[in-house]
């Protein structure tokens, strides 16, 4: 291997690779090519983990797997894989959670170097805390379609992954997806919620009938609806869509007939909405445009071509088939769970979608652009993910040179720049946000809330969900008093308390700290009447980006997910960017919002 030959490295480098052990973190495009990278470098000790298994859309680019591999351990395979370029390795692969409690900070100090390739905050925001508690430099990398970065992170010396608040993801008010679509993805977004409506895992507040609260319709509109012909196939009783569906054995005329029938003219009803906005149009099983026209000769790929309407409904019913005989096969009380590397989760979607979309007058799209923005995919190109393995690996190498100051964050761009830099380095290391509540030497954040509503239960999932913490517990500042146990049971009691009912007021201070992660930070209750939940803020003028807030703030703990979410995306090696950058971070304080089973967040009205 490159380290055994003579000249290529100097004697202080090749002594430290060899007596060197790294953690890489995650195993997709760009964790394949680093862990590459680092077999045939020479680096002797290796783990790697990633709770991911393999499916055929990884094989365009994630090269140490191939079709015989596709639903095993990603980690196992990829190190099998490696192996064959160095057997002499030692490769330890944890198919497994990074998130997981038998990794904690103990276990991160054995490395010298860890590795990131990971798709998600979540993941992400862990490790990087893990990293800072045990002292160890963390390498972050990430693609998107041709951009990259690579950035170093070493505690005290350069901002951490949470130094800069990231950007809300894209929201959507939730009345414009059951009411009033204007754009494609608001029919996305529509037959996501109704797959886990008709298959999936129930929520309320993916709820795909119209919305009667919707303020816009107000006024008699709810009356009107009422009285309305199209209102006798259930959305009078307002059944669930699911209990309606199972009465009906799951018959796809007639879920076609409500979904794409009967609640159109209930929407119709609703007049209000239609003064300014050219009106939907109800459709009939029976009389589909399309029928008899003549297939178009199309000269791309299949899932490029544009369907009819009739093939839309095709293949509605042929995927509602299909998943209803999925879910019968499972054991009571099971779900379906969307994937859109499932052909029936995928067709389904993309029909409703365009369905709907013709319904209210908006251009439908191909399965191919439809499973992009249902998935959140941005293109994970091959070339970028080893281009950015391999800066990372050469970070790897300075930083065991004891050459810190040359780590200095890099981006790769999709086109040269006006100097002609494909790779754009910065200058110098960024180095750490003062104010950032995760590496300060005192971290602190505001919590403003509104302490006669909020929960303790709904603390609880401010501390999870909104600082990313797994076992929390705080006590009150100076007075000792523990207000929220890790420990099971110890404070449960007061669990549908409210904050000013247990004694918090206005400026109190909470020592809020999580053994898991070795992480503290003091955190300062704000009044504010108009939160409905609340929010995290950095200091009294720049609040942070909104969290997403649980349904219902069950306060359950937390469960340690995958290393790579197929909530985001199965490609490990990408970070979702954000559209709209120059949005104001903060949402107005009078919606409630909740997340979905992807990366779209819809406001309720």
């Amino acid at each position: 291997m490159v380290a055994r030959v003579a000249g290529v490295f100097d004697e202080k480098l090749t002594e430290a690779i060899a007596n060197s052990k790294i953690l890489v973190v995650g195993a997709g495009g760009i964790g394949c090519e680093i862990l590459k990278n680092l077999v045939l470098t020479g680096f002797p000790n290796i783990e790697i983990i990633d709770l991911d298994t393999i499916d055929v859309s990884n094989l365009n680019r994630q090269f140490l797997f191939h079709k015989e591999h596709v639903g095993k351990s990603k980690a196992q395979v990829a190190k099998d894989s490696a192996l064959s370029f160095n057997p002499n390795v030692n490769i330890v692969a944890h198919h497994d959670s990074v998130i997981s409690n038998d990794y904690g900070v103990s276990y991160f100090k054995q490395f010298q170097i860890v590795m990131n390739a990971l798709d998600n905050r979540v993941a992400r925001n862990h490790v990087n805390r893990m990293c800072l508690a045990a002292n160890v430099p963390l390498i972050e990398t990430g693609t998107a379609g041709y951009a990259g970065q690579v950035e170093l992170i070493k505690k005290g010396l350069t901002q951490c992954y949470e130094c800069q608040p990231k950007a809300p993801q894209k929201t959507y008010p939730g009345c414009t997806i059951r009411n009033t679509p204007s754009e494609p993805i608001h029919c996305i977004v529509w037959a996501k919620h109704l797959f886990n409506q008709l298959f999936g895992e129930e929520d309320p507040d993916q709820d795909v009938s119209p919305d009667t609260a919707d303020p816009e319709a107000a006024g008699e509109a709810g009356a009107s609806a009422l009285s309305s012909e199209g209102t006798t196939s259930g959305n009078v009783e307002r059944k669930s869509t699911r209990t309606w569906a199972a009465e009906t054995n799951y018959d796809p005329e007639k879920l076609f007939t409500k979904l794409f029938g009967d609640d159109i003219r209930y929407l119709l009803s609703m007049e209000n909405l239609w003064k300014k906005r050219r009106p939907p149009t109800p459709l009939t099983w029976n009389n589909l445009p399309g029928k008899d026209n003549p297939q178009e000769q199309h000269t791309g790929l299949p899932d490029q071509r544009i369907w009819s309407l009739y093939e839309c409904a095709q293949v509605f019913n042929a995927s509602c088939t299909a998943l209803q005989k999925d879910l019968k096969s499972r054991p009571e009380g099971d779900h379906l769970v969307w994937d859109k590397d499932e052909k029936s989760a995928m067709d389904f979607v993309t029909a409703c979608a365009n369905i709907r979309a013709h319904i209210f007058n908006i251009p439908i799209k191909s399965r191919f652009e439809i499973k992009s923005m249902a998935g959140n995919i941005i293109p994970a190109i091959a070339t970028a993910n080893a281009i950015v393995a391999g800066l990372a690996v050469l970070r790897a190498q300075a930083v065991l040179r004891g050459d810190i100051a040359s780590c200095t964050s890099v981006y790769l761009r999709p086109k040269v720049n006006h100097r002609g830099q494909l790779f754009v380095p910065e200058k110098t290391l960024t180095p750490p946000n003062p104010k950032c509540y995760v590496c300060a030497p005192k971290p602190e954040v505001g919590l403003a809330c509104n302490l006669k509503q909020l929960t303790l239960k709904d603390l609880t999932t401010a501390f999870k969900e909104g600082l990313n913490m797994q076992a929390p517990d705080a006590t009150v500042e100076g007075k000792g008093l523990v207000v929220l146990s890790s420990e099971p049971g110890e404070t449960d009691h007061n669990n549908d308390k409210t904050l000013e009912e247990i004694g918090l007021n206005d400026g109190c201070a909470l020592l809020v700290d999580d053994f898991l992660q070795n992480y503290e930070v003091r955190v300062r209750l704000q009044q504010e009447d108009e939160e409905k939940l609340w929010r995290l803020v950095t200091d009294t003028d720049t609040p942070m980006p909104e969290p997403k807030p649980a349904n219902g703030s069950n306060g359950s703990d937390p469960k340690p997910g995958p290393s790579t979410s197929r909530d985001n995306d199965s490609d490990s090696d990408l970070e979702i960017i954000d559209e709209d950058d120059d949005e104001p971070a903060v949402k107005p304080p009078k919606r409630r919002r909740t997340e979905m089973n992807s990366d779209e967040v819809v406001e309720l009205c």
